[in-house]
């Protein structure tokens, strides 16, 4: 029988992008459910009882994690994030693997590989590898951001970080300014900073994070507040009390 797959993910182009991979790479895999959302996926899953399921660990509820708990070794799990640090926790699920948005080929090949062994492997070699991968995922240490995914629609366009000049909080949004324009970001800035490089990035105040790198001077106002200049922006942002000390001469 041809092993099958549910893909759940809340991005129309990365659902098709893996699907075309997969395609290739494990062209015996049956897809027999693509959707975008957590109930549509509870829903596909128990109506085709699949071998694998790919789920992105963030989109509309139920979310990955919560579906990999109910699932509780029915299927093997790959998740799909857009953070590193959730490995540990995907393996606490026991997952089968990880992959890391964009997805690349040559990282999709390492899971098929994978999940492919995991039909000839006995339960305790199949335990002993995810043992070993957590060991590894634990030992490997952070990365930092280097890329941004922004959608449009059906379209998802990559920014570099490194062109980033500043982050600015907008509500539950959070906008990366580029010399070339403005993205929308849909994660909060304090999620942001904790993926950024601090020797790169400096919150300058609750709402903006700055690249020091396009930081071109910083002047004190009437108010004794700081106001920083940037290389390739009209913009001047504020800096708050709180953060005044890292443009204070020594």
């Amino acid at each position: 029988m041809r092993p099958t797959a549910v893909i759940a993910d809340d991005e129309p182009a990365l659902r098709r992008h893996l699907e075309r991979l997969l395609g290739t790479l494990w062209p015996e895999l049956e897809i027999v459910a693509s959707v975008g959302d957590g109930s549509a996926a509870r829903e596909a899953i128990d109506a085709n009882e699949p071998d694998v399921a790919f789920l992105d660990i963030r989109m509309p509820a139920p979310d990955g994690l919560t579906l990999a708990a109910e699932l509780a070794g029915r299927a093997a799990i790959v998740f799909v994030t857009a953070y590193d640090e959730h490995a540990v926790e995907a393996f606490a699920h026991a997952a089968q693997d990880y992959l890391v948005k964009p997805i690349s080929e040559d990282r999709l090949q390492a899971t098929v590989a994978r999940l492919q062994a995991r039909w000839n492997a006995p339960a305790p070699a199949a335990q002993a590898d995810l043992l070993r991968a957590l060991a590894e995922a634990i030992r490997t240490p952070a990365r930092y951001l280097t890329w941004l995914r922004v959608s449009q629609g059906d379209e998802v366009t990559l920014v570099a970080v490194d062109d980033v000049l500043f982050f600015r909080a907008d509500r539950k949004y959070t906008s990366a300014v580029t010399a070339s324009g403005e993205h929308l970001l849909r994660r909060s800035i304090s999620e942001l900073e904790s993926n950024l490089d601090p020797e790169r990035f400096w919150r300058i105040h609750r709402s903006t994070i700055v690249a020091v790198p396009a930081v071109r001077s910083a002047r004190r106002d009437l108010s004794g507040r700081y106001r920083v200049r940037l290389h390739d922006s009209d913009e001047e942002l504020t800096v708050s009390a709180a953060h005044a000390h890292r443009f204070r001469s020594g």
